[in-house]
């Protein structure tokens, strides 16, 4: 434990390798110092934001003394110490950022699984910039829009954002709107862009959307199929993410003609899409989603597909309800960034399908998650790992399971 407040401390300091989390690691006095826009071998000064005592504290690189190689100029005006939030490595070429993030995917694999397994980070289509179409703004006490700054709640005002997609940002841009309230910007397939006013109660947490723009209604394209889905709903925000997996999916999948599917965290059913497709009609697929406005999209979309199955449910609520019928041969989790948990893995293994493919937002939670089927019989054949958040420290990956062989 540290006695000392090292906030507002300004610290030479030579900065070691990416850790989860969008930062490095340094150390200084014994202490580890996690520290924002610098890059692993720099020498930089880092500007201690945040310390609650004890063995780390929080910093900000705000003069690089020696560069790395890898170190570019941000493309954004907003990004840098202090400023937005959104992204953590526009100070890094995106070779080098996929580099970071497959350090970081191999080493909680290592740490959380004991799995000493190489990891490539694959570049989406569209190059990384202009590719979010999915925005959430916030409005400060002027009635601006803007992003909040790092682990904080100031808002800052902005008049573009280089990771948006066009057009996305300029909708809100313009106009006053009321102070302390969000606005969700969505730009689909079709290009129409759907904007809503979003009010959230603060004792209650329930928010309330006033369509400003569009119908609400998005027009999305993956898996050879149109989806029309809840604007301010879920679906991946990079354009070419959602096709991508689900030929992932698809392929790792490989169910037979007539067999059985699980789709768990199914979302409006994409994955369910191409699992359909494989089982054919004499096969089935089970979908279990919380979200009962994505149960209703998917069934909309899916309507021709009889062997189809929709549970609205919360999936560990369900697998443990034992209500799922005949055992799965393959098993598809698309979990929250939490993970899926020991209790839905536990469950899964249980019925023994003969494949498991895992898609993971957040890779401590995937480790953690193939540490417990290792420990339920289960072994990691193949992972793949996806750039669909360029710029961020986030990353997508997906995993193949299979039982392990006596």
């Amino acid at each position: 434990m540290s006695d000392v407040d090292w906030t507002g401390q300004r610290l030479e300091v030579e900065v070691g390798p990416v850790a989860h989390g969008g930062h490095c690691v340094a150390r200084h006095e014994g202490r580890v110092l996690f520290v924002r826009h610098a890059l692993p071998g720099e020498r930089v000064i880092a500007l201690v934001d945040e310390d609650k005592g004890g063995s780390f504290c929080r910093a900000d690189a705000v003069e690089v003394l020696e560069a790395s190689p890898d170190r570019v100029e941000p493309p954004c005006p907003f990004s840098g110490p202090g400023q937005c939030g959104g992204c953590d490595w526009q100070h890094a070429a995106p070779a080098a950022q996929r580099d970071l993030k497959a350090q970081v995917v191999a080493e909680q694999l290592l740490r959380l699984a004991k799995l000493d397994w190489t990891v490539t980070v694959e570049e989406l289509p569209g190059g990384p910039l202009g590719w979010r179409t999915r925005v959430r703004m916030a409005v400060d006490r002027d009635g601006r829009p803007g992003f909040r700054v790092h682990r904080g709640h100031r808002v800052l005002p902005v008049d573009s954002c280089a990771i948006a997609a066009p057009g996305v940002v300029d909708a809100a841009l313009g106009e006053q709107w009321p102070p302390g309230s969000e606005i969700g910007l969505t730009r689909d397939a079709e290009g129409t862009v759907h904007v809503s006013e979003i009010h959230t109660d603060r004792r209650t947490r329930r928010t309330r959307s006033i369509r400003r723009q569009g119908t609400g209604r998005a027009v999305e394209l993956a898996a050879n199929r149109k989806w029309r889905v809840d604007a301010d709903g879920f679906w991946q925000v990079h354009p070419a993410a959602a096709d991508t997996f689900a030929q992932v999916v698809g392929e790792w999948a490989a169910c037979a003609p007539g067999s059985r599917a699980w789709d768990l965290y199914g979302g409006a059913g994409l994955f369910a899409s191409v699992l359909a497709r494989q089982v054919g009609e004499n096969g089935n697929v089970l979908v279990v989603e919380s979200a009962g406005g994505a149960v209703r999209d998917g069934m909309a979309a899916l309507a021709r597909l009889p062997q189809v199955r929709w549970v609205t449910d919360r999936v560990d609520r369900f697998v443990a309800g034992g209500q799922s019928g005949e055992d799965p041969d393959v098993v598809v989790l698309d979990p929250p960034r939490k993970g899926a948990g020991q209790a839905v893995v536990a469950e899964v293994a249980r019925r023994r399908p003969d494949r498991v493919i895992y898609v993971a937002c957040d890779p401590a939670a995937l480790a953690r998650d193939v540490a417990e089927f290792a420990r339920q019989g289960y072994r990691l054949e193949d992972l793949r790992a996806f750039d669909a958040f360029p710029m961020t420290h986030h990353v997508e990956c997906v995993a193949l399971l299979v039982p392990e062989t006596e």
